[in-house]
């Protein structure tokens, strides 16, 4: 059995806000869809503001994709705890998600185009 994973690249302006605020917008985010899961947008990390983002301890591991490491967003009214995460040594399969980050899309609006 194949890898349950595809990766796209996404036509057009991929945007993340939490609020009002934008914390990046990119022509070059990527999606992911596993076997199971809805798909989920990856953003190249230098197309966000990272100045929102907070580094945490919290990990998690796929089997297909390696080890997550997460960020938590500051935002006006407090954290999110935990709401973006990182694989920065993915497995080999979805190397192209190394330097990406993906966010909880029910924490935050994600519009294309």
């Amino acid at each position: 059995m194949g890898l349950p994973i595809t990766i796209t690249p996404i036509a057009g302006q991929v945007t993340v806000a939490v609020g009002s605020t934008v914390l990046g917008d990119s022509t070059q985010a990527l999606e992911l869809q596993e076997a199971g899961h809805a798909p989920v947008v990856y953003f190249p990390r230098e197309h966000i503001d990272m100045s929102r983002l907070v580094r945490t301890d919290h990990k998690t591991k796929c089997p297909w994709k390696g080890q997550a490491s997460y960020y938590s967003i500051k935002g006006r009214v407090g954290m999110l705890a935990n709401a973006v995460w990182t694989y920065e040594d993915p497995l080999p399969e979805v190397a192209q998600i190394a330097g990406y980050l993906a966010f909880h899309a029910d924490r935050v609006t994600i519009t294309r185009g």
